[in-house]
């Protein structure tokens, strides 16, 4: 039985991993900030005996060191980085936060902690556990918007945060070449989640499936290219 480990399990796309992994026989570690209160999660772990819920809040560089030696004898075929934060939202929320002149720097660094340096953390801590594995797959769940070549401007703190994600791992996929680890870089489109909003067209199922299928599809040749959830690839 293959093993995946999903952060950001308790809700929108980390959720709906875990629940497509386990229906797929897959053992689960389904890792998130506070289980207690993840309703949803410990409904759909409660039913299934393959996934297992552990406490990670990614921001806590020490937490994740505890829970890769927690798991020290665990191959994991399949480690995906989904937990991420998009920070203030003009539109949405009226904080202008990442507009320019108006620059919220303290949540900048906070999501630079989280969208950034917690997936490469979290490659160094867990690389031992997926070289163990069959699959040997390290897999980040990026963003249209972190393309340079595309930008439209604003969302200045989430454009660069995947950005600097997308450049970690693209030379992650050259270091880790030669013992066997390929990279997964994807965007899951515009998801009807709790960040995504109820106005984006793309149901969570739907790129989910999309997205279990470029890993499935992850190989050497395409280690460290930046694709969308269907397999289209992006500019950098």
């Amino acid at each position: 039985m293959p093993t995946v480990l999903v952060t950001g399990a308790s809700r929108g796309i980390g959720l709906e991993f875990v629940r497509q992994y386990a229906e797929q026989g897959w053992s689960v570690l389904a890792c998130c900030r506070n289980p207690a209160a993840a309703q949803a999660l410990q409904a759909i772990a409660s039913a299934v005996r393959s996934i297992c819920v552990h406490p990670l809040d990614v921001s806590d560089l020490e937490a994740i060191d505890g829970l890769a030696k927690n798991l020290r004898g665990q191959p994991i075929d399949a480690l995906i980085n989904n937990a991420g934060l998009y920070g203030p939202r003009a539109g949405v929320d009226h904080d202008p936060g990442q507009l320019f002149g108006h620059m919220d720097f303290a949540k900048w660094r906070q999501l630079f902690n989280v969208n950034t340096i917690a997936p490469f953390k979290m490659a160094e801590a867990f690389v031992e556990h997926v070289a163990a594995s069959e699959q040997k797959k390290i897999v980040a769940i990026t963003s249209r918007m972190a393309s340079i070549a595309e930008t439209s401007g604003s969302f200045h703190a989430y454009r660069t945060t995947k950005a600097a994600l997308n450049m970690a791992m693209a030379s992650l996929a050259r270091d880790l070449a030669p013992r066997g680890i390929q990279i997964g870089l994807y965007s899951p489109g515009w998801v009807r989640t709790d960040m995504g909003g109820n106005q984006a067209p793309q149901r969570v199922e739907e790129s989910v499936r999309g997205l279990r299928q470029r890993i499935a599809e992850l190989d050497d040749a395409n280690s460290g290219r930046f694709l969308t959830y269907d397999g289209k690839p992006l500019p950098w």
